[in-house]
């Protein structure tokens, strides 16, 4: 097992062992234990009493989080000529089709989301090795596809994100900086679990908010009373 550096020991020791704390309580506490000298991102790790293998169980949606990730998402719009300068105004950062499809099928990836038409859809099939285990292949039901590109962007650019439930049941997703005031990373995190609770599939029997995580990029995880959020 590895070591523990000197400032891992003293983050480490500012969170009481065992003790679930309130939303509340967690986001102050992650402010003073991270120690990192850049702006650490803020994540929540939600642990559902699902079986993702079973489709019916699956747990995947979209949040907009009222305060923003803290992070400048880069925004791919794969559009036709005629939606190009909406797409441009709303703020995307690559617009364009063929010429960034073949960037793709290159290998180029460097974007958080791209945003496309349900006409160009079938283009971006082929792309679904490249795309897919990345999270990048638009899909309607995140609204990344869409005639409303416009509406698409913004709302990205703004702060709203899509998660889905891995393998183990877990949800994972960044919810702020540690520059954020701890309001805001609490306000942030709350409309995320909300959402999650809103989504709870009929087929899933017992506890389903199972624990809940938060931690920043270089601290250890504080855990969080599923009843006090």
């Amino acid at each position: 097992m590895a070591k523990l550096t000197k400032k891992q020991k003293e983050a480490a020791s500012k969170i009481e062992k065992n003790k679930l704390y309130s939303l509340k309580d967690a986001s102050a506490l992650i402010k003073t234990v991270a120690s990192a000298k850049f702006d650490e991102s803020v994540d929540i790790s939600v642990r559902l009493g699902v079986d993702p293998r079973k489709a019916n169980q699956m747990v995947r949606g979209v949040v907009t989080l009222p305060h923003g990730t803290g992070k400048d998402v880069r925004v791919l719009a794969l559009v036709t000529p005629d939606k190009e300068a909406e797409a441009k105004a709303a703020g995307a950062d690559f617009v364009g089709l063929d010429d960034y499809l073949q960037k793709i099928k290159d290998g180029w990836t460097d974007v958080d989301v791209i945003i496309t038409m349900p006409s160009v859809m079938g283009k971006l099939g082929p792309l679904g090795r490249i795309l897919g285990p990345r999270g990048l292949m638009p899909n309607p039901k995140t609204g990344t596809v869409t005639m409303d590109v416009a509406k698409a962007v913004t709302e990205v650019k703004a702060g709203k994100i899509d998660f889905k439930v891995d393998k183990t049941g877990i949800v994972h997703a960044g919810i702020g900086r540690i520059s954020f005031e701890a309001d805001k990373i609490t306000e942030n995190a709350h409309e995320i679990i909300q959402t999650l609770i809103k989504l709870k599939p009929t087929a899933a029997k017992g506890t389903y908010i199972k624990s809940i995580h938060i931690s920043s990029t270089m601290s250890p995880a504080i855990a969080l009373d599923p009843k006090a959020v």
